[in-house]
């Protein structure tokens, strides 16, 4: 990893979502197939990226391939994912969902929750199958109260990783499709033979499958647009070299694309965490993908003092944010923009991406400064609900009816007006 200073690292921090005309010109291509053809569509896109045969039968997973996945899963493995899916409901659960109506001098105002009627999880299996992003999808929108949530994921060979489907029927879904990329987006979006549409997609995965997302905002609700993966970590001297290197690796292993940072006012600290980097890579079994990650994204950056440390962190908006320093709670405050926080030595960020409880589908590239963490307000709807009575609307009645004729929208006063004149 390099070392920079704060005058030298601006090429570091500078990231945005862009895609590339080969890319859009190639998910545009798959969105219009899957809605002029449906189904079929989506099965020749399959056997394209995927290699998997796919027709009406074997697309939805059955209930013999989940009894399948569980006879494969572990089970130690599926102790610990009933664990995880009761931290993450409990904490997605908590905020409830609260009407907020108030009435005062005859007037009713406020609004009421209501969820989606359909909720579309989309759950990468490329490099790897992410089960725990099925958990992260899923159990928001099961809090928010969404009565039919589908679940799309790629299949290698025809078959869907089995952990990715027991943690779907842990969850309580059992409507999942063999289907992943673009094609799984359009399929969503817009329905097809066989899978009915949505109206909120949420989920990560790859640039085509984030450039669907882009393309189908405002048939349908979306979640965010989630880039390749990121860390910033901000450390000073009482961080342990061993500890922060690993955090920077566990991100590396992603993607090359994957970007980890460590802001530090410590040059020893610095030196070190390099040298770690370097001698805990060479034990890891994706080691050239994150050795590219390190190299070409990553990067360390020597800054004055914690407080300069804090003001890189808001220009980056970073997915996840670890502070590893004496006071962590200190710094907290002067944190604006992220995806996730993580304070304290102890606190990883794979202790959020499995177990915790709060989510791990977070926003990229710097758009924690306007997306927010996946959570279950992506899956529910503010409603206004509005009611005068005749004294109230008698009391408000000139001021309405002023402002719409200053409008020019006569019939918008007249609505109101006629109400007045019939009474007098």
């Amino acid at each position: 990893m390099k070392i920079y200073d704060k005058n030298t690292c601006s090429e570091l921090l500078e990231r945005a979502f862009a895609a590339r005309e080969k890319e859009l010109a190639a998910v545009k291509e798959i969105l219009a197939d899957v809605r002029a053809r449906g189904d079929a569509a989506v099965f020749d896109c399959e056997k394209k990226f995927d290699g998997t045969d796919l027709t009406k039968d074997n697309f939805r997973v059955s209930e013999e391939e989940f009894a399948a996945a569980y006879r494969a899963v572990p089970a130690e493995l599926l102790a610990s994912l009933k664990k995880a899916i009761e931290n993450i409901y409990r904490y997605h659960s908590r905020a409830g969902r609260k009407d907020t109506v108030e009435t005062h001098g005859g007037r009713t105002t406020g609004y009421v929750v209501r969820p989606v009627g359909a909720a579309g999880i989309y759950a990468p299996g490329g490099t790897a199958p992410l089960s725990s992003s099925v958990l992260m999808g899923v159990l928001p929108a099961k809090a928010a109260g969404v009565e039919r949530i589908v679940l799309a994921t790629p299949a290698k060979n025809g078959v869907v990783a089995p952990l990715t489907l027991v943690a779907a029927k842990e969850c309580g879904v059992s409507e999942v499709y063999k289907m992943g990329g673009a094609q799984a987006i359009a399929a969503l979006a817009y329905g097809t033979q066989s899978v009915g549409k949505v109206d909120v997609i949420a989920g990560p995965g790859n640039i085509y499958v984030t450039l669907a997302k882009k393309e189908v905002y405002g048939e349908v609700g979306i979640d965010m647009l989630a880039g390749p993966s990121e860390i910033l970590i901000i450390a000073d001297g009482s961080a342990t070299p061993r500890y922060v290197a690993a955090d920077i690796l566990s991100q590396a292993e992603h993607d090359v694309l994957a970007r980890a940072i460590l802001v530090t006012p410590s040059e020893a600290l610095a030196c070190a965490v390099k040298e770690e980097v370097e001698r805990q890579l060479e034990l890891l079994p994706r080691r050239e993908i994150v050795r590219q990650s390190v190299e070409q994204s990553g990067g360390i950056i020597v800054v004055r003092d914690l407080a300069e440390a804090c003001e890189l962190a808001n220009a980056v908006a970073p997915e996840h944010l670890e502070i590893c320093t004496e006071q962590p709670e200190a710094l907290l405050p002067s944190i604006r923009h992220a995806g996730a926080v993580f304070l304290g030595h102890y606190t990883p960020e794979p202790v959020g991406d499995y177990f915790a409880g709060p989510n791990h589908i977070l926003p990229t590239s710097g758009s924690a400064k306007f997306f927010q963490v996946l959570n279950e307000d992506t899956f529910t709807r503010k409603m206004s609900v509005i009611s005068y009575t005749k004294e109230a609307l008698f009391a408000d009645g000139a001021d309405i009816v002023r402002l719409a004729r200053s409008e020019e929208l006569d019939a918008h006063a007249n609505a109101v007006a006629i109400r007045m004149e019939e009474e007098r």
